[in-house]
């Protein structure tokens, strides 16, 4: 059960992470802003994707449904954020492309922003993965007994 839920874990974080990524990017309104934010979209899915469907398997398991994977990958997603966040360097972050939006100079300016702002958009992601996979594992159990 691990290693399915990992697979699919890993190919539903690619898909939204795609979309996330590329949605965050296409505030730039240039096509550069969107393939970068595909790109890192994909990667940081594939990632958070695995991560988040293991941890949902240990504390969802076969019994805990929708509830605890979405809460599990919401959790998690926020810390593993946070961490990203933190350890992307000055340098690579002053060097980003926001194109002079207002909205993403605030956002690039200092590492407590990029934190917060990368924390919220993988505690999004790894919540659609939980849901999704404590659903897919979830046992329906037998009320006739």
């Amino acid at each position: 059960m691990m290693q399915k839920s990992i697979t699919r874990g890993s190919l539903t974080g690619i898909i939204f992470g795609a979309v996330i990524g590329a949605g965050f990017g296409a505030i730039t309104t240039t096509l550069n802003g969107v393939l970068i934010g595909l790109v890192i979209g994909l990667v940081l899915g594939v990632i958070t994707g695995a991560l988040s469907a293991a941890l949902t398997v240990k504390t969802a398991g076969t019994t805990g449904g929708v509830s605890v994977g979405a809460y599990t990958g919401m959790a998690f997603g926020a810390v593993f954020g946070m961490l990203v966040g933190v350890l992307i360097p000055t340098s690579l972050r002053m060097s980003a492309n926001t194109e002079g939006m207002p909205v993403l100079d605030a956002l690039m300016m200092g590492r407590f922003e990029t934190a917060i702002l990368t924390s919220f958009l993988l505690a999004i992601l790894a919540t659609i993965v939980g849901a999704w996979i404590g659903g897919k594992n979830l046992v329906p159990r037998d009320l006739k007994k």
